[in-house]
C-alpha cells in the first residue's frame, strides 16, 4: 500500500493508463450503467464480470475493494427499504408481502450503485492525486477548479491532523461523548477548526501572492495519452455502451 493517498501501489497496466483516460472511461461506463434498464440482469452480470476482470488486471487485493465498498452502507439500507415501502402489485417472499416496484427499484439502486462505486475504486486505486488533478487539467478543466482541488487535496490532511490534536486535547481535559451537553464543546471545536482553517488559507495566499502568483497555478503535467493507451484504457467502456445499446433495444 502506498501513502499517497487511496493509491494502492503496484505495476499494472491499469496503473500505466493516463489519468485523463481513465477519467473518461469512468465517466463512459457509469452512464452506460445508469442507463441500462433495472430488468436487463444478464447486462449487469456483464458489466460486473469485466469490473473483476480489470480488478484482477489492476491487482488489487480483495480486502482493499471489499472495505473500500462500505461507503455505499447507505444507499443500501435505502435500497432495503424500498420493497417495503413502494406502492403496487406485491409478492410473497418468505410470507412476507413486498412491492414488485419496491423490489425491481431495489435491486435497481443496489446494483447500480455497485458498479458504480467499484469502477470509482478502480480509479482511485490506481491513480494517484496529483495524477487525477492532472488529467482533469488535460482534459480542459477550468483552471481555478483544478487550483481548487489541488489546495482541497493538500491540505486535507492537515485539516485532518488538526482534528485529531483538538480530539485529544478534549479527551484530555475529560471530554468522554455522548451527552447532549457535550454538543457545546463539539461546536465550538468545529467553529475553532474552522476559524483555523480560513487562517491558514489566508496566510497561505498571501505567501503564494509574495512569491509571484497571480491566479493561475502551474501546470500539473504537459504529457499526453497515445492512441493506443486511449484505445486501451476505453475498451471496457465502450463495450458496455454496446451492451447498454443492446439492452435497450432488445428490452431484456
Amino acid at each position: 500500500m502506498s501513502g499517497d493517498g487511496l493509491l494502492v501501489a503496484v505495476d499494472s497496466r491499469v496503473h500505466r493508463i493516463p489519468a485523463q483516460v481513465k477519467l473518461v472511461a469512468l465517466f463512459v461506463f457509469v452512464l452506460a450503467v445508469v442507463s441500462t434498464p433495472a430488468a436487463a440482469f444478464w447486462a449487469f452480470g456483464a458489466y460486473a464480470v469485466m469490473l473483476v476482470a480489470a480488478v484482477v488486471v489492476a491487482k488489487l487485493p480483495a480486502p482493499v475493494v471489499s472495505r473500500r465498498l462500505a461507503v455505499e452502507t447507505p444507499f443500501i439500507v435505502f435500497a432495503l427499504l424500498l420493497p417495503f415501502v413502494a406502492t403496487g402489485p406485491t409478492v410473497s417472499v418468505l410470507g412476507v408481502e413486498l412491492s414488485e416496484s419496491g423490489v425491481l427499484g431495489a435491486w435497481n439502486v443496489l446494483a447500480k450503485g455497485t458498479l458504480g462505486v467499484v469502477a470509482a475504486i478502480l480509479l482511485s486505486a490506481t491513480t494517484g492525486p496529483r495524477d487525477v488533478l492532472a488529467g482533469l487539467e488535460r482534459l480542459r478543466l477550468p483552471s481555478t477548479l483544478v487550483a481548487i482541488l489541488s489546495f482541497m487535496v493538500r491540505y486535507l490532511s492537515v485539516v485532518s491532523d488538526d482534528l485529531h490534536r483538538m480530539r485529544i486535547a478534549r479527551e484530555s481535559r475529560g471530554y468522554t461523548g455522548g451527552r447532549v451537553g457535550h454538543l457545546k464543546a463539539v461546536a465550538g471545536g468545529v467553529g475553532a477548526l474552522f476559524v483555523r482553517s480560513f487562517e491558514r488559507g489566508e496566510r497561505v495566499h498571501l505567501a503564494m501572492r509574495s512569491r509571484g502568483y497571480t491566479g493561475r497555478m502551474p501546470l500539473l503535467s504537459v504529457m499526453g495519452a497515445t492512441r493506443e493507451q486511449w484505445l486501451q484504457g476505453m475498451t471496457m467502456s465502450l463495450v458496455a455502451v454496446l451492451i447498454a445499446v443492446a439492452a435497450r433495444v432488445v428490452g431484456l
